[in-house]
C-alpha cells in the first residue's frame, strides 16, 4: 500500500517544492502575467504528454508525434490558405488522427517494435511535411492572419488562455477514457499483458491502433497551437518535442513497462518540467544545466519505478 501511494501521489511533493524555492528566490515569479505564461508554456508539451500517456500505458511508444505535430501545423496553414480558417483548424486536428491511426496499423501489421517503427516513421512524415512546404515556411493570407492566430492569442475567464483551455479538455477527455470507459480497462490490461489480454479475448490490436489515433490527434491539436501561436508552419516544427513529452510521462510516475500510469501524472510531469524551465528563466541561469537536472529526473522516475515494482512482488 504504501509503495502504491508513493507511486501515484509523491510526484506531487516535487512541483510544490519548486514552488516554494521559485516564490522565495525571485519577486516575479508569482505574479500573475508569469502564472499564466508559465501554464501557456506547458500547453504543446502537455498535449503531446496526454497522447503518449495513452500510449505508454498501453504497452507502446509513440516517437513519431513531433512530426506529426509538423505536419498537422503545415496542413492547418495549406488549408486555411485555400478553404478558410474553420476548415484549416478541422484539416489539422483530422490529420494528426489519420496519421495516428496509419502509425497504428503500420506498428500492428509490421509487428516491429513500436520504437523502431515509430522512430522510422517519425522521419518519413518529417519528409512528407518538407514536400509540402518545398523547404519553406508556409503563412495564412494577411487577411486570415487575426483569425487564424485566434487560438494561440486571445485570453478568456480571467487571464486563462484558450490553448490552456483546450488542454484541460483534452486532458479531462483522456481521465475520463482510462478510468470510467470499458476501453480504458482495455488499455491497462494490454499495457500490463498483451497476452493474457488476447487470450482474455481483448483485441490487442485494435486497442493499440486506437491509442497512436488519439495520440496522432493530440499531436495535430498541439501543431494547431503552434502554428497559430505563430501565425506560420514549417517542416521542422516541434522537432524532439516527443522526447520532451516522453520525459514528462515517465517523470509523472507512469511506468515504461506499460500497465501503469494515469493522465494526470503524465500533466505533473510537463508541470516540472515547465517550472524547472521558468524557473532557470526568471533566475538568468544558463540552460545547459537544465538538461543536467531533467535528465537527472528522468534516470530517478525510472529507478524509482523499478524498485516499486520489485518491492510489489
Amino acid at each position: 500500500m504504501r509503495a502504491a501511494a508513493a507511486r501515484d501521489h509523491g510526484i506531487l511533493l516535487v512541483p510544490v517544492l519548486l514552488v516554494a524555492a521559485l516564490s522565495l528566490s525571485t519577486d516575479t515569479f508569482l505574479t500573475a502575467g508569469n502564472l499564466v505564461n508559465l501554464l501557456d508554456q506547458g500547453v504543446v508539451v502537455g498535449l503531446l504528454a496526454c497522447g503518449m500517456a495513452l500510449c505508454v500505458i498501453c504497452g507502446v511508444f509513440d516517437l513519431s508525434v513531433g512530426a506529426v505535430l509538423a505536419v498537422s501545423a503545415v496542413v492547418a496553414v495549406t488549408v486555411t490558405r485555400s478553404s478558410g480558417v474553420p476548415a484549416g483548424y478541422a484539416a489539422a486536428l483530422a490529420t494528426g488522427a489519420l496519421m495516428g491511426t496509419t502509425t497504428g496499423v503500420i506498428t500492428m501489421l509490421s509487428r516491429v517494435h513500436s520504437f523502431i517503427s515509430t522512430l522510422a516513421l517519425s522521419i518519413v512524415y518529417r519528409g512528407l511535411a518538407l514536400v509540402i512546404t518545398g523547404g519553406a515556411i508556409v503563412y495564412p493570407h494577411a487577411h486570415q492572419l487575426d483569425a487564424f492566430q485566434r487560438l494561440g492569442g486571445p485570453t478568456v475567464l480571467a487571464d486563462v488562455t484558450a490553448p490552456t483551455l483546450l488542454l484541460a479538455g483534452v486532458a479531462a477527455f483522456c481521465w475520463i477514457l482510462l478510468a470510467r470507459t470499458t476501453l480504458g480497462r482495455c488499455v491497462y490490461a494490454v499495457g500490463g499483458n498483451a497476452e493474457a489480454s488476447r487470450l482474455s479475448g481483448v483485441r490487442v490490436g485494435a486497442v493499440r491502433v486506437a491509442m497512436f489515433a488519439l495520440s496522432g490527434t493530440c499531436a495535430g491539436a498541439a501543431g494547431l497551437v503552434m502554428a497559430a501561436r505563430g501565425g506560420s508552419a514549417q517542416a521542422d516544427l516541434g522537432t524532439l518535442l516527443e522526447l520532451t513529452a516522453i520525459a514528462a510521462v515517465v517523470i509523472g510516475g507512469t511506468s515504461i513497462l506499460g500497465g501503469q500510469g494515469t493522465v494526470w501524472r503524465a500533466l505533473v510531469g510537463v508541470l516540472i518540467l515547465t517550472l524547472i524551465s521558468n524557473g532557470f528563466n526568471l533566475l538568468g541561469w544558463n540552460p545547459i544545466y537544465k538538461q543536467l537536472i531533467e535528465g537527472l529526473l528522468i534516470l530517478t522516475a525510472v529507478t524509482l519505478d523499478q524498485m516499486l515494482r520489485r518491492r510489489s512482488r
